[in-house]
């Protein structure tokens, strides 16, 4: 923090500026209001920043916290939301004592951009009511308030605020193109601020702020009330540590040499979960477009994102009553505005016509982050994932026919090897044989054609489950019904347990019909063939 403190400090000074906005508008957005999420924006910046495991992470309230958090205050209240809070910071430590960081990375990138372009969808519905300057309707459900919300609009027009939203949202996004350097958030709301108090328009604003932080305090949690919030805090957990290490990723990948750790990156908004809520403030992740905003200032040191957080301090306590005067529709432009930054389009077009598979991910999970909640919406797009990826796998496993000639020793006739290949048929197995694919493998094997010998070529099978194992051996039986005679060659060590488990190759084994190489294999269904006097005694 001392090599750069200069740099560092502007790159501070820098989001700040831009986090001031976004900080009261996910406030007010969760229901807690604007208060909350300045609180937030100072006490968990400032812990993630100190104990956190990106030098460079940026933390605060952030627009995909805010979309959980609607629905807990809508249920059990600021009580709840701040418990919730609480009890996330807990569960955050203990994955970090856990060392479950790693694990995190895990998401498909195609989850992870269905579930961005949901949560955009939701932001920007929650600033309807801001934005059409009408209050805020009653209900969970964003598409149904905001439909309220344009009813409600219909029946009392209120054309200033919507002019005041459209206007701060397009110097915004226009602003980031032209010169993405330069704070148009906080431009644009001092601007609307400005001609609001100037001209005395009948629009709301913000209201009465706090000179400065509450002592902390642990009053707000009801014992009686815990059991019914573990799930919502499970939830935000999750999110917490989703959002945090994407967003530490994101500074590693703009920068050379910093890299972050996870567990400690855990920790530390474990820690800064667990303060927050003692302040007022709501559960904090790390937040990619304020992080981002880091990097680019220059920020070389956690000095930078601590900077951020003693800036808005001061703020609270020396310009509250400015602040107090901000529009709702000024701060409903600016989140609408972040909806729209948040996907990336070319990011988008690219996944979705990269797989089929991925393209289904994606929507599903975007649709299902905009009609359900954010938890459960990565379950789904994880599930849906897995399925389609098991699928894949499941194709690549082949059972192809070989030419034995290729493993007989010595030199043969052509009549003779025309006579081995219409007694024996050796099949190679590739890829795994597990449950996904052992239905598909057992038909195709139990197809094979009159011959006397089958052998079954396994160097190349990657894994085997028990569900594999028990269709091989079922596949054998079927073999052996119509007489035909089972050899087994390149059985990997690792593959024994589960045919041994559940005494697949028991019976082979006990019948030498198990070898190591394919050559020992077929030279031992010759003398099966010789004995049984198939073939003549000469031939090979």
């Amino acid at each position: 923090m001392t090599r750069r403190p200069r740099r560092d400090l502007l790159a501070g000074l820098t989001v700040a500026i831009v986090a001031l906005p976004l900080a009261l508008g996910f406030g007010i957005s969760s229901g807690m209001g604007a208060e909350a999420g300045l609180a937030t924006a100072v006490v968990a910046g400032a812990l993630a920043a100190v104990f956190g495991g990106s030098g460079l992470q940026v933390s605060g309230p952030t627009g995909a916290m805010t979309v959980v958090l609607v629905p807990i205050m809508a249920q059990h209240g600021a009580s709840g939301v701040l418990t919730v809070g609480v009890l996330a910071g807990l569960i955050l430590v203990a994955l970090a004592l856990a060392r479950a960081g790693k694990y995190m990375a895990l998401v498909p990138a195609p989850v992870i951009e269905g579930f961005t372009i949901g949560i955009a969808c939701v932001i920007g519905l929650q600033q309807v009511p801001a934005a059409l300057g009408v209050p805020t309707p009653e209900g969970e459900k964003v598409v149904v308030v905001a439909w309220q919300a344009v009813q409600d609009f219909v029946a009392r027009p209120q054309w200033w605020a919507v002019a005041i939203a459209l206007a701060v949202a397009a110097i915004m996004l226009v602003g980031a193109r032209w010169r993405p350097t330069v704070p148009f958030s906080l431009l644009a709301v001092a601007a609307a601020t400005v001609v609001v108090e100037l001209t005395g328009l009948p629009v709301a604003a913000i209201g009465e702020l706090p000179a400065g932080l509450p002592a902390p305090s642990l009053a707000f949690i009801d014992p009686a009330a815990l059991s019914s919030l573990i799930a919502p805090a499970i939830a935000v957990a999750a999110l917490a540590g989703l959002e945090s290490l994407l967003s530490a990723a994101v500074a590693d990948g703009m920068t050379v040499n910093h890299k972050h750790d996870p567990d400690r990156e855990l920790f530390g908004q474990g820690l800064a979960n667990l303060a927050s809520p003692l302040f007022g403030g709501v559960p904090a992740t790390g937040a990619i477009a304020r992080t981002a905003v880091n990097v680019r200032s220059g920020a070389t040191s956690r000095l930078a994102s601590l900077a951020h957080a003693a800036i808005l301090a001061a703020i609270i306590y020396s310009a509250a009553g400015l602040v107090a005067k901000i529009p709702l529709a000024a701060l409903a432009g600016v989140l609408l505005a972040t909806a729209v930054r948040m996907v990336e389009a070319g990011s988008v077009k690219a996944m979705v016509r990269s797989t089929r598979s991925d393209a289904v991910v994606l929507v599903l999970t975007a649709i299902a982050t905009l009609a359900l909640d954010l938890v459960m919406a990565v379950i789904i797009g994880m599930l849906v994932a897995g399925a389609l990826a098991l699928r894949a796998i499941a194709r690549q496993v082949r059972l192809d026919a070989m030419p034995i000639h290729q493993d007989l020793p010595g030199d043969h006739t052509d009549e003779e090897l025309k006579l081995l290949s219409e007694h024996i048929v050796a099949y190679r197995l590739d890829g795994p044989l597990f449950f996904a694919a052992a239905h598909r493998f057992l038909l195709e094997l139990t197809e094979v054609a009159n011959v006397s010998v089958v052998i079954l070529r396994m160097s190349r099978v990657t894994t085997i489950d028990a569900s594999g194992a028990l269709v091989l051996g079922d596949a054998i039986s079927r073999l052996r019904s119509r007489g035909i005679v089972v050899y087994v060659s390149g059985l990997k060590v690792g593959h024994h347990k589960p045919l041994q488990a559940l005494g697949v190759m028991q019976r082979l084994a006990d019948e030498g019909r198990v070898f190591d190489t394919t050559p020992e294999a077929i030279a031992a269904a010759r003398r099966h063939l010789h004995h049984k006097g198939m073939i003549p005694v000469g031939a090979g």
